[in-house]
């Protein structure tokens, strides 16, 4: 885990809800910091729970923020502001200020920006490669959603190349780009159709916004060729985050497998939440001794919880063994279940020792 937290320029944290992405995320993240890393945390999932793990007073924002700690490098924290990156990646691809100010003020453009399907997904890419080309920063570390919204997150950049290159979107725009006589009939067909399924004014709306955005569709299809590549490439780890339960399990098998098929292999393994064996110490001899003592005396009864925390933890084993044999010759880290939440700085260091064997 230290050799892949020094080299790495992205770790992307993947798994099932209630796993311990986030406390993950951010040990990963001090970790780095611990290193000499530059380092910034960013939270795509709408849960907000990375400022609690990193002990952080009031809301993080789009813009990173700096943490006042001890360590030979740098740690900032942010959460995705899915609006403000549209705004910025607007007026960067604008041909003028016009433009930029045209689409922004499209009513369609609101209710995209801030609703559609789709749109956080592929903000939380952007915001990934503006970090990642971003100088103040030698690592990103990303806390993803749940494992469904995880692969929305991977798969937004091709799903917007794939509506840039939709025949019903050039159809919409084509009038702006001089060819209304050859789509006339058609864009007349679609636009019946489509005003009656969704009003004509949300419909105008519609198509003033992709005139207006015109001429920019090959910086968005090259910036989101370019987030693939970044996801797949080298410079970023694929941390696939699991728990003990058998559920949990299937669900970052299966995650595993859909990463795989995007040629996106997983670079680490961290399975939380483990119980201790505290029978597996005691020696065999000892244990002969302790069996045989009457149920009634107290050290029968300690040795009794000790066997069934064992069967416990033998059980987790189990459970885990279908992704730890998987992944047996990558990076990996079984971590225990601490007594308290990770709710501020000292645990998330104590998380992080346990995570990665880091000198301080």
């Amino acid at each position: 885990m230290a050799e892949l937290v020094g080299s790495k320029r992205v770790l992307v944290c993947v798994g099932s809800g209630g796993v311990g992405k986030t406390t993950t995320a951010a040990a990963l993240g001090l970790a780095g910091a611990r290193q000499g890393r530059r380092v910034v945390v960013v939270t795509i999932d709408p849960a907000r729970r990375l400022a609690d793990a990193m002990g952080m007073s009031g809301r993080l924002g789009g813009e990173p923020r700096l943490l006042d700690l001890d360590v030979q490098g740098e740690l900032w924290a942010s959460m995705l502001d899915a609006r403000a990156t549209f705004d910025r990646l607007v007026v960067e691809g604008a041909a003028d200020p016009t433009q930029a100010e045209r689409i922004m003020a499209n009513p369609f453009y609101e209710n995209m920006a801030g609703a559609l399907s789709g749109t956080q997904e592929y903000m939380a890419s952007e915001e990934l490669y503006a970090l990642w080309a971003d100088d103040r920063f030698d690592l990103v570390v990303v806390d993803t959603p749940p494992s469904r919204h995880a692969l929305d997150f991977v798969d937004a950049p091709q799903r917007l190349v794939a509506l840039l290159d939709n025949r019903v979107y050039r159809m919409l725009t084509a009038p702006s780009r001089g060819m209304v006589r050859v789509v006339s009939v058609a864009a007349r067909a679609f636009v019946r159709m489509a005003s009656n399924v969704v009003g004509t004014q949300v419909l105008e709306d519609a198509v003033t916004f992709f005139e207006a955005f015109d001429g920019m569709q090959d910086g968005f299809r090259a910036r989101a060729r370019a987030v693939t590549d970044l996801l797949a490439g080298p410079d970023t780890g694929f941390v696939l985050v699991a728990s003990p339960r058998p559920d949990t399990v299937d669900e970052a098998m299966a995650l595993d497998e859909a990463l795989a098929e995007r040629d996106i292999p997983v670079a680490a393994l961290v399975v939380n939440l483990l119980h201790p064996d505290p029978a597996g110490e005691v020696p065999a001899a000892d244990r002969a001794l302790l069996a045989g003592l009457d149920p009634g005396h107290p050290l029968a009864q300690r040795w009794q919880t000790a066997c069934d925390l064992a069967a416990t933890a033998r059980r987790e084993r189990e459970a885990v063994a279908p992704l730890t044999e998987r992944h047996a010759g990558l990076a990996s880290a079984r971590l225990p279940r601490f007594e308290m939440d990770v709710r501020d700085l000292q645990a998330l260091g104590d998380f992080g020792d346990a995570l990665v064997d880091v000198q301080r």
